[in-house]
């Protein structure tokens, strides 16, 4: 009985991960899912969230994980993220500044709708990104 599989992660930005795993877990669109070797045939969208990968030796990765699909696929399992972003390559300066930008611009009353959701946007993919590298937000 194996406990581990297939895991390939793509995103635009190309091939990030590819190698065997014990599992997988990160957001979705409906909450946080977790993929263990032979998982049932599965496809969703992808929420913002740290996703945590366990390799085949039990050790763990952490990553930023922004929005696009999972699937799993008679063992396969691709995750096609729009961005990943592993904890050790997060840019906590730049992440901190982009947390700052977006609550100064939340502060202004005078946004409308849909630059307040856009700043929310930008806040919470700036908090994930802070929260995936391991330092306190």
């Amino acid at each position: 009985m194996s406990t581990s599989y297939h895991l390939q992660v793509v995103s635009l930005d190309g091939l990030d991960f590819e190698g065997e795993v014990q599992k997988i877990m990160l957001r979705t669109i409906d909450g946080d899912v977790e993929i263990l070797a032979r998982h049932t045939n599965y496809c969703t969208a992808i929420g913002m969230g740290t996703a945590k990968v366990t390799l085949a030796d039990g050790s763990e990765r952490k990553a930023a994980c922004i929005g696009g699909m999972i699937s799993v696929m008679n063992g396969e399992v691709r995750v096609l993220p729009t961005t990943w972003e592993w904890s050790e390559d997060i840019d906590i300066e730049r992440a901190k500044a982009a947390k700052e930008k977006a609550e100064e611009l939340l502060k202004n009353q005078q946004l409308d709708k849909e630059a307040r959701v856009r700043a929310e946007a930008k806040l919470y993919r700036a908090l994930v990104r802070i929260g995936s590298s391991g330092q306190d937000i």
